[in-house]
């Protein structure tokens, strides 16, 4: 199990350094410098011969994280992806934008920094990716059934390998002109650069995957009649309805969804054209929101030329360390420090939205107070309330559920009070034909449980057209994560 003794000699946690912040902030590629190949081997030499590795427990793909550790230490790179590829369809996606629940259920981190797993396995496939490793696998035999996946995102491009592979004829819509969904629109490139995506595309095509970018089901394509042309149909459209807030102002020039910000940034990025851009430059940028959407608004204004950024957050301060609540190997809330943290700007906890402040329909601040709580809910204190310059306010606020009007409508599937697509164990919706993936049916969630369930929601479609199936079940929809 890589270097038995590996844990012992070598304590220290080592990870890929960043750019320096005054380079890096010039422009939007990725933060990090190149990975050491020396290092990561010495990292992945760390890991234990730990009898039950937890790490398993930890992530929803249930990875050979040990295993491939271990090949990566003896230098065996073409094992090493093939064990990581046994599990995961995209783990250059995962590798760089999952915020890593294994390492939190790694054994060694009981009284050590735990493993640098994310690390090495983005080190095995940018390596394998580089030396040619990664080729197509186009089904032996076709089965002659067809399945349209809905949405591009990393459940349904996971769905829609699976299920090339199996033999059958797939075809992926997305709405947008280019695929990807969140992964190419949402995640700024300073986290996730778009070729990850093209050469991951530029394989699932030669496998005989189909994609139809541009095309809105349900607009352009009703359900009925999409349900009527496929065997079966995946919906794995995420959930995409923000969280608004209903304050006084809202309505004012200047208050804008997070996602509709960083969607415009990210095709700017891409070259395309954007018309009325909303955009940072000079201006006073508040964040409400202290999660990864926010983090990824703040290095994007940063970018664009802000003028200042507040990131403000409801609740307190997370603890710098595990607390008595979540011990191991619970995955815990924990103050962490982005790379868009160390970059500019400044967070702000216990800050409660009191209304939008603006003269002549234009956002000029915006009114807060502390948060106090009682009985259980978070409320703005009396007499604690101040306003904050404000040009531009994002609300990273989070998701509640699918945009699921013409679903409902037209393919008459239940939406739960979540605001979830309704399915059962094996991700069937109450529409025969009809399943569903990722947070369109689990709610917003990691990119390791949109992948896990891609994969498990292919071979219950499999098995739907087949009677049987030999592509690997990861997770049940009522599966969750270990937490406290």
């Amino acid at each position: 199990m890589a270097d038995p003794r590996g844990f012992l000699k070598l304590t220290e946690r080592e990870t890929a350094l960043r750019r320096p912040v005054d380079v890096r902030i010039r422009d939007y590629k990725e933060v990090y410098e190149p990975r050491d190949a020396a290092t990561v081997k010495n990292q992945a030499g760390r890991c234990m011969d730990c009898g039950i590795p937890f790490c398993h427990q930890g992530c929803p793909l249930g990875n050979l994280i040990p295993e491939w550790n271990d090949q990566v230490w003896r230098g065996d790179l073409p094992a090493a992806i093939e064990r990581l590829h046994k599990t995961n369809n995209f783990p250059e996606f995962t590798g760089r934008v999952c915020p890593a629940p294994c390492e939190s259920s790694c054994v060694l981190g009981i009284n050590q920094p735990a493993v640098t797993i994310k690390e090495v396995e983005v080190s095995i496939i940018d390596e394998a990716f580089g030396r040619g490793l990664v080729q197509p696998h186009a089904p032996e035999r076709l089965t002659g059934k067809t399945v349209a996946v809905v949405g591009s995102g990393p459940a349904g491009l996971a769905a829609a390998q699976q299920l090339t592979r199996a033999g059958h004829t797939v075809a992926v819509y997305e709405r947008d002109e280019k695929i990807g969904g969140l992964l190419r629109y949402g995640i700024p490139d300073f986290k996730l650069e778009k070729h990850h995506i093209d050469r991951r595309l530029a394989q699932m095509t030669a496998e005989g995957t189909r994609f139809r970018a541009g095309i809105n089901i349900g607009v352009d394509i009703s359900w009925h009649d999409l349900r009527a042309r496929y065997d079966a149909v995946l919906i794995a459209t995420g959930a995409t309805k923000a969280r608004d807030l209903d304050v006084a102002g809202r309505e004012l020039s200047g208050v804008h969804f997070a996602m509709d910000f960083l969607n415009q940034a990210n095709r700017w990025v891409d070259g395309a054209e954007v018309v009325d851009q909303i955009t940072a430059e000079g201006k006073n940028v508040i964040i409400l929101g202290g999660g990864d959407t926010g983090a990824d608004c703040l290095g994007t204004s940063t970018r664009q030329g802000a003028l200042s950024v507040t990131t403000l957050a409801i609740g307190k301060q997370p603890a710098s360390e595990r607390q008595p609540n979540q011990p191991w190997p619970t995955f815990p809330t924990l103050f962490e420090v982005s790379s868009a943290h160390e970059e500019f700007g400044e967070r702000k906890y216990l800050a409660s939205t009191v209304e939008f402040v603006g003269e002549n329909g234009k956002l000029t601040g915006i009114k807060v107070a502390e948060t106090e709580f009682v009985e259980g809910k978070r409320l703005p204190k009396a007499g604690t309330e101040k306003v904050l310059p404000a040009d531009l306010v994002l609300l990273a606020l989070g998701f509640t559920g699918v945009e699921g009007d013409e679903l409902a409508e037209q393919a008459e599937v239940e939406i739960d009070r979540r605001g979830n697509v309704t399915r059962n164990s094996t991700y069937s919706t109450n529409q025969d034909g009809f399943f569903v993936a990722g947070d369109a049916g689990r709610g917003q969630s990691l990119i390791v449980w949109a992948i896990a369930e891609g994969r498990a929601a292919a071979a219950a479609i499999d098995e739907y057209l087949e009677g049987k199936t030999e592509l690997p079940f990861p997770v049940k929809p009522t599966d969750r994560p270990l937490t406290v």
